[in-house]
């Protein structure tokens, strides 16, 4: 039996969910979400709690118990509370600006980088170098992050770049410190 999957998700009262033809849909204060749900797994829903069970005990349902119940229970806490997903710029001349629905970074190419932010996603920028992706879809939340990443990853020996806030950079030494 899965650890995870054996757990029950509560569910708040401001959420409202429903199952119909195997397609789940939850709706929160922060907005609505949909996912197909696997037919190897089986969901029993109450007034105040999700239970995942399997409908047997195949090799794909044992690997999908854990993982429903994880996609569900980030589905009830992103219409609750929403995700956030951190950014630090580091490098002389990059910065990064909100112009209307396009995020603006200049990271030290000959032209700035424009951005656009997807549906369902806000981005804050504090102070020119820091930027907050915030949404209430954790996927969406991650791959925004990932892309704006991408853009200008860290460089081991300056440690430029597009970074997260909890990430940890290991440095180089250069050719002159090998002595």
């Amino acid at each position: 039996m899965s650890r995870i999957g054996k757990l029950p998700i509560e569910v708040p009262k401001s959420v409202k969910i429903t199952l119909t033809d195997s397609v789940l849909s939850v709706v929160g204060p922060k907005g609505s979400l949909t996912r197909q749900i696997m037919p190897v797994v089986s969901l029993n829903i109450s007034d105040t709690a999700i239970e995942v069970m399997r409908v047997d005990d195949s090799t794909a349902a044992r690997s999908a118990h854990g993982l429903t119940r994880t996609l569900i229970n980030n589905m009830v806490v992103g219409v609750t509370n929403g995700f956030q997903r951190d950014l630090e710029i580091n490098g002389v001349g990059y910065r990064a600006e909100v112009k209307g629905s396009d995020l603006v970074l200049a990271l030290g190419y000959s032209h700035p980088v424009n951005f656009q932010i997807p549906d369902g996603i806000s981005i804050d920028v504090e102070k020119m170098t820091k930027l907050s992706v915030k949404g209430f879809d954790k996927e969406l939340v991650g791959q925004t992050a990932a892309k704006i990443r991408s853009f200008r990853r860290p460089e081991p020996y300056k440690g430029k770049g597009i970074k997260y806030a909890d990430e940890t950079i290991l440095r180089k030494a250069g050719k002159t410190g090998k002595k």
